[in-house]
């Protein structure tokens, strides 16, 4: 399935929460939290402006990013969880040093 997000929104891939804590106790299903990074899949054309102008989107296809804990809509595509969220709501992005 196909999904081209709309205006100034961001389909992101939902990346799995840790199984295991740092100190090595495996965590159940019920107690892992939601993670709140993933892979950016597609994003819109970007925001309409008031004057009329298109101002595009930061955040890029393939890029990985940080969002808020309870921002955007979740999607499953797949079988996969998605989330659809507002560019403003990406906190961060993750880069290559």
């Amino acid at each position: 399935m196909n999904v081209r997000p709309l205006a100034d929104r961001v389909l992101v891939e939902v990346l799995e929460a840790e199984a295991k804590t740092k100190g090595g106790i495996i965590l159940p299903d019920t107690a892992k939290e939601e993670k709140t990074e993933g892979k950016v899949i597609a994003v819109g054309a970007g925001k309409m402006l008031e004057s009329g102008k298109i101002q595009t989107i930061e955040v890029k296809k393939g890029d990985r990013v940080l969002f808020g804990k309870y921002s955007g809509d979740d999607l499953m595509i797949d079988g996969v969880k998605h989330k659809i969220v507002k560019e403003s709501e990406i906190l961060a992005v993750y880069e290559e040093k």
